[in-house]
């Protein structure tokens, strides 16, 4: 018995010793319990006899140990299968984990390009509005202090007379010429000037209340002569007061027929016009004044221009300007020494439309005048 026993735990001995792997943590104290148990029986006879309840317990520690090799084997490929599914799962999620770190410092810098860019698009659109702005105001200033340019003239205020020179650079002989007109005549040359032929006739014409007096376009075919000079009658218009003077005395309205001659040089006759007897032609041109201004009529009668002039023709002469803006100083003056008359009525027709339309008179820069003997 007691050699079967020695058998069966040298057996279990062998079975430990030739386990490939360390034996686990909660069979260690049976081990032990079976080397005491062998050491025991290998004592000679005389020693103390094995007691049936550690048989008993060796054999429970031995078939527990067996259980747990058992199990350990069956475990193992478990054990390797879950090492190589974390290995692979590691392998995997790190370079996913590199990918999610790379996409967001891409998204990252995206987003910072994209903030940048704004930011220089809104600096760039801030300094073109600076620009923008500071052009406008360099116009405005320069605007501001350039001349005003204007084709609006007037009789008074800001564009009056005196003012004419500066409203239009076209205009500057208005305030810078040396022969403007009208002028103060006195102190004239008496010689034997040649008369004025006036070639004139019953004609057509058409009338127009342009804003600054009653202007009649006559038709074609009336002239006068002076000399071997000739000028074609292209309109007549009123001033009140007469813009001439004669020693500076003057009437209260004045007719100026105004005449083209070659080369676009003009010649203008200036009739006085004095309270008295009524005028047939002034009537005519009267009755057809048209309702609103820049009206032009046409109103298929005629009109005599000899009827505008008086019956002696003496005159004074003199080289001037227009009287009204451009103010060029083109023009041969022909003032005729006797003046014609208007009725009071007459006379107070045209003082209701233009009760000053008349140029003051200008320096006359030692400018020779003549006039008939």
């Amino acid at each position: 018995m007691r050699k079967l026993i020695t058998l069966f735990a040298c057996s279990i001995a062998m079975l430990h010793a030739s386990a490939n792997e360390a034996p686990v943590p909660a069979a260690k104290p049976d081990a032990d319990a079976a080397r005491k148990l062998a050491a025991e029986l290998s004592k000679p006879a005389s020693a103390k006899p094995v007691e049936k309840a550690s048989i008993a317990a060796l054999a429970a520690a031995a078939d527990k140990e067996v259980k747990a090799e058992k199990a350990e084997k069956a475990n193992a490929p478990a054990k390797a299968s879950a090492a190589t599914a974390d290995r692979v799962a590691s392998s995997i999620s790190a370079p996913s984990e590199e990918e999610a770190q790379v996409e967001l410092s891409v998204k990252i810098a995206e987003r910072l390009a994209e903030m940048r860019a704004k930011q220089a698009a809104r600096v760039a659109a801030a300094n073109r509005a600076k620009r923008a702005a500071e052009a406008k105001r360099k116009k405005e200033a320069a605007l501001a202090a350039a001349p005003k340019i204007s084709n609006h003239w007037d009789y008074e205020g800001e564009f009056g007379p005196e003012n004419w020179g500066k409203i239009n650079p076209a205009w500057s002989q208005c305030g810078s010429g040396k022969r403007q007109s009208p002028i103060d005549l006195r102190d004239g040359i008496k010689v034997d000037l040649a008369e004025i032929d006036f070639n004139y006739r019953p004609s057509l014409f058409t009338e127009i209340d342009n804003g600054k007096t009653v202007q009649v376009n006559v038709a074609g075919g009336n002239f006068i002569t002076i000399g071997n000079q000739s000028f074609e009658l292209v309109q007549f218009h009123f001033h009140r007061p007469s813009e001439e003077k004669i020693n500076g005395k003057g009437t209260e309205m004045v007719i100026h027929l105004e005449h083209r001659g070659p080369g676009g040089k003009l010649a203008i006759v200036a009739v006085l016009l004095e309270r008295g007897k009524a005028n047939e032609a002034i009537q005519t041109v009267w009755n057809n004044i048209p309702l609103e201004k820049q009206q032009q009529v046409a109103p298929g009668i005629e009109i005599d221009p000899l009827e505008l002039l008086p019956e002696r023709r003496e005159y004074y002469t003199y080289m001037g300007s227009q009287t009204t803006p451009p103010c060029l100083e083109n023009v041969l003056w022909l003032v005729m020494k006797q003046p014609m008359t208007a009725s009071p009525a007459q006379m107070a027709l045209f003082s209701r439309l233009y009760p000053l339309n008349a140029r003051p008179v200008q320096a006359g820069e030692g400018r020779m005048i003549k006039e008939s003997n």
